[in-house]
């Protein structure tokens, strides 16, 4: 059987999850829901149930090299890529594609955000089992999500003709939709052949650097010289001083919305992008007044909906309120309805303005 590897891209910002998400220690490094892992530890998990751990390699930014590394102790250390700079996904998974490349030409890989929350394990190893069988004969393959709701914080599939590659229920993609408004999400779902983007992706490696130099041929020549710097043992030191150059395009717009040959196979595995911190809320476990707690202990008196995370050993009282967000750290606090949780970014905007960088 063709080797299988996973490409995990660790590099995001997770804004919309301060105070608890920063600069120097983002959401995927978080536990959410009711996990006990993080959504990092969670996902270099399934990826390894699937290809093996020695096959997972792990794509991050090089200010959260140590945590990476205190996170994933069993991960091989040759296998987690620190980005001297971010330039999101496309930069990021052509590197990871030609470290895969240079092991098995042929390599078969999935490609896994890393930090969506997945419910049904075995379900979610069997769809990514299918969709790298469907790339093996070198088709690139997304997962959408069948949607539960017209969500206007995803990017959507348009599901086009069914086509056999040997795997049941895959489909070609007519288009990439980006996040829509609202009426447009009502027709989307309404319309029963579009899935939520889950920013997966499956492709031979040999593929995936094919297309990458076809429509990006700048991306295309560093992968080139990457490999010729890795002959010699010079890779690192030649990224150092290179990687800050690359475009900063995402794989979507630099490679899915222009090449041919895109498949989508559909996928029902209890998918959430916990998005905001009302997502984290509906995603944890809760007493019977609908209230949640991370870390900390609630004391929810005539409270109901509320989420709090605060520091283990902390005792936070609720007394009299409903859908409120709570979110506590040593420098900073966070209250808000659980309505306005994707205004968060606001906040880390206006720090920014402020140039207050020791809070972000």
């Amino acid at each position: 059987m063709t080797d299988r590897f996973a490409i995990v891209m660790a590099g995001g910002s997770g804004t919309r999850f301060w105070p608890a998400s920063r600069a120097a220690r983002p959401k995927q490094f978080l536990a959410l829901g009711s996990d006990a892992e993080t959504l990092l530890q969670a996902t270099v998990a399934r990826a390894a149930r699937a290809v093996g751990r020695d096959q997972v390699l792990v794509v991050t930014s090089a200010r959260h090299g140590d945590a990476t590394r205190e996170q994933l102790p069993d991960l091989p250390q040759a296998n987690i890529l620190l980005e001297p700079a971010g330039r999101n996904t496309a930069p990021c998974i052509a590197w990871a594609a030609a470290h895969v490349r240079r092991r098995a030409p042929q390599g078969l890989i999935a490609v896994l955000p890393a930090d969506p929350h997945i419910g049904d394990e075995d379900a979610f190893a069997a769809v990514l089992g299918r969709a790298l069988d469907a790339a093996a004969a070198g088709s690139i393959v997304t997962v959408g999500i069948e949607p539960s709701r017209p969500e206007t914080g995803y990017g959507y599939v348009d599901v086009g003709d069914a086509v056999d590659v040997g795997v049941p229920d895959v489909h070609r993609v007519r288009r990439f939709e980006e996040k829509p408004d609202q009426a447009t999400a009502d027709r989307y779902v309404a319309s029963g052949h579009h899935l939520w983007n889950s920013g997966m992706f499956f492709f031979r490696a040999d593929v995936i650097l094919a297309e990458i130099a076809r429509h990006m041929p700048e991306l295309g020549e560093f992968v080139a010289d990457c490999d010729r710097a890795a002959a010699t043992d010079r890779e690192l030191a030649f990224v150092e001083g290179r990687y800050g150059q690359l475009p900063k395009v995402s794989i979507d717009y630099g490679v899915m919305e222009r090449a041919e040959d895109i498949l989508v196979l559909p996928g029902a595995f209890g998918w959430d992008d916990i998005g905001s911190w009302s997502a984290a809320w509906a995603l944890a476990a809760k007493d019977g007044d609908g209230n949640a707690s991370a870390g900390a202990e609630a004391l929810p008196i005539d409270s109901r909906g509320c989420y709090v995370s605060a520091p283990e050993g902390k005792l936070v009282a609720l007394v009299g309120v409903e859908d409120l967000v709570v979110v506590d750290t040593p420098d900073a606090l966070l209250v808000m309805p659980r309505s306005r949780a994707q205004d968060v970014r606001k906040v880390v905007d206006a720090l920014r303005e402020d140039d207050r960088l020791e809070h972000l």
